[in-house]
């Protein structure tokens, strides 16, 4: 958690009510030097003003209620016949105790409700992994033939060719070989006379399983493998996340 992130909290307690005396005091005269937790502060009254709303008061006990009422009466009672300095004031502490005990434990229940909420829907998104990869396609130590990219926010692809050139004759065909897909790969397309391929070969596959798969590029006869799978020399390629330090294949 960032030092933002605790002042936000700090914020959100001073608002829902939750600070002791000494500490309430102290953020409130912090928030007069600092605009950042006065602005926090305000944002959490907006935020906390509309769950307000929606608390449902507490009824105490009927049983409860009752016996506070009786209590009441008799103290009532009891001061109109009885000298006040010899009143027994173990009733009246008993009381006060049990009155201050359901007041309390009323608003520990109306704010216990709103901080669940309040993180329920406000709490950030967690953080995303990488969303955009890379392959290269080269084979031994030769320089790559092919760069794919994808991005997987969209399962959008960009194939690009770095070395390749069109072959008189010959197609470049792109596959996918997956676990979950089967023991044979699968063809993503035919690359055209520019050695590109549609962006959207791989919109009907999941993101996690791309990031698991090989794909390979073959050179097949023109216009693409007649078998359905490939028949010759063919290339390989994993996808690498693109981040700072990304040394490591996805999987």
């Amino acid at each position: 958690m960032t030092d933002r992130d605790d002042l936000d909290m700090l914020a959100a307690e001073f608002v829902l009510g939750t600070l002791d005396a000494r500490e309430r005091a102290a953020v409130a005269v912090r928030r007069q030097s600092e605009p950042d937790l006065d602005e926090m502060i305000s944002a959490w009254e907006q935020r906390l003003s509309a769950l307000a709303d929606e608390v449902t008061p507490v009824t105490p006990d009927p049983e409860l209620y009752q016996r506070i009422e009786q209590d009441i009466d008799a103290l009532e009672t009891r001061r109109a016949g009885v000298d006040t300095d010899s009143l027994d004031k173990s009733n009246v502490i008993s009381l006060y105790k049990r009155l201050r005990r359901w007041q309390w434990s009323t608003a520990l229940a109306s704010a216990a409700a709103m901080v669940l909420v309040a993180v329920l829907v406000f709490q950030p998104a967690p953080e995303q992994g990488p969303q955009s990869f890379v392959a290269v396609f080269q084979q031994n130590d030769q320089q790559p033939a092919f760069m794919l990219s994808v991005d997987l926010n969209n399962r959008q692809m960009q194939i690009r060719p770095v070395t390749a050139k069109p072959m008189q004759g010959k197609s470049y065909q792109m596959w996918i070989k997956a676990d979950s897909l089967g023991p044979n790969p699968r063809s993503l397309g035919v690359l055209n006379d520019n050695l590109k391929l549609e962006r959207a070969a791989l919109r009907d596959y999941d993101p996690e399983l791309l990031k698991e798969a090989t794909f390979g590029i073959s050179v097949e006869p023109e216009g693409g493998s007649p078998t359905g799978q490939p028949t010759g020399p063919a290339i390989h390629g994993y996808l690498y996340p693109v981040n700072d330090g990304a040394s490591e294949p996805s999987h």
